[in-house]
């Protein structure tokens, strides 16, 4: 999939999105509508997220696979090791192959319903996100990319062993990374720096950085969920300034403010020369089209390809 990451015919940088699971059949639709929109921006790809512990496994890996056939979307799907032993991982693996899915993001996960919850392995399952890159790449033609963490993930002792992990990660097979969602680009260049520091070979490989444009303050929680992380002290200062004094907080306000934010975040991405650019959507494609719209990129009449 790496190769989907080289520049746009117009020069610009790739981008990509990344979709939820629906929960039912209304949320599908949303899906589905926002695909469609998506699909004529032509992302370099779609990620699916995967419901800890398999929680939307059937309806995940369907709707993934219809994805991958009935739309021009190149498909990237989640694997997580969540409470799954390695029999079940290499049926989720045979399934998504059996969809025409080559791409996977491997993650070992985080506990359900508790990103900083206890990690606890399945009796039959794998320990770390290294042993599942090795699974699948031992189970035929598979391109693998994994997670990096800015600011270190939350279980870490410290930024050199989180980049070691990573390291790891990648000299076991994954040919990529996608960042935590984070809300200052200084954070994802440190990143940068540690993993060329540490292995300048695997340092080579794209670092992809994860952005989401805040829509209202109540999102603003979502993003801390999704980040493990609070907003910078500045980046609130700017959102409840825009919420205004008021009891009621001003939800135009705060999303221009939240799609400024994203779009100067991602200039700034940009002129560092960011590989590509990744956009958390919760399966809406309006304010990450406003986005990308800012930055010059436009939408066709018809999907590539259609």
């Amino acid at each position: 999939m790496v190769q989907q990451l080289g520049p746009r015919p117009d020069g610009s940088i790739p981008f990509s999105v990344e979709f939820n699971p629906p929960r039912d059949a209304a949320g599908e639709a949303r899906l589905w509508r926002a695909a469609r929109e998506f699909e004529r921006l032509h992302p370099a790809f779609v990620s699916m997220t995967y419901g800890a512990g398999g929680s939307t496994r059937d309806r995940t890996i369907r709707v993934t696979g219809q994805l991958a056939r009935e739309t021009t979307l190149l498909t990237v799907a989640h694997l997580t090791a969540v409470d799954h032993s390695v029999a079940e991982l290499r049926s989720i693996v045979g399934a998504y192959a059996d969809a025409g899915i080559r791409n996977l993001l491997v993650l070992r996960g985080d506990p359900p319903g508790d990103v900083l919850g206890e990690w606890i392995k399945h009796p039959e399952g794998v320990e770390y996100a290294e042993e599942l890159v090795r699974m699948v790449r031992d189970l035929g033609d598979f391109h693998v990319g994994v997670a990096s963490f800015p600011q270190g993930h939350p279980r870490s002792t410290d930024l050199d062993q989180d980049t070691r992990f990573l390291v790891s990660k990648l000299r076991a097979g994954a040919e990529y990374s996608i960042t935590q969602m984070f809300f200052d680009v200084e954070h994802y260049l440190r990143l940068r720096d540690r993993v060329i520091a540490c292995d300048p070979i695997e340092g080579a490989k794209p670092i992809i950085p994860e952005l989401m444009p805040v829509t209202s303050l109540r999102t603003v929680q979502r993003a801390e969920e999704l980040s493990g992380r609070p907003l910078p002290a500045k980046v609130m200062e700017r959102l409840r300034k825009a919420a205004g004094n008021g009891p009621d907080e001003d939800r135009a306000a705060v999303r221009a403010c939240g799609i400024e934010i994203a779009t100067e975040m991602a200039q700034r991405l940009i002129s560092e020369g960011a590989p590509c650019l990744h956009f958390i959507t919760l399966n809406f494609a309006k304010a990450t089209s406003e986005v990308l719209a800012n930055l010059g990129y436009t939408m066709s009449a018809t999907p590539a390809h259609a």
